[in-house]
């Protein structure tokens, strides 16, 4: 699945579940109750939003 701009923005972090789920986490939820920790994917708009330094995730 495309996870929109969560795909490239440094507030995202994969979370893999102990069944081999994985799921996008947003960082910034941990200190704004504006964001959702796990956002609807696929992401198209984002206050938050910051491209990552090194690229795209690789879930």
């Amino acid at each position: 699945m495309d996870p929109g701009l969560c795909g490239v923005c440094r507030h995202a972090r994969v979370q893999r579940s102990r069944r081999g789920s994985v799921f996008l986490r947003c960082a910034l939820a941990d200190r704004d109750a504006r964001f959702r920790r796990y956002p609807a994917l696929p992401v198209r708009s984002c206050d938050g939003h910051e491209p990552a330094a090194g690229g795209p995730l690789r879930p």
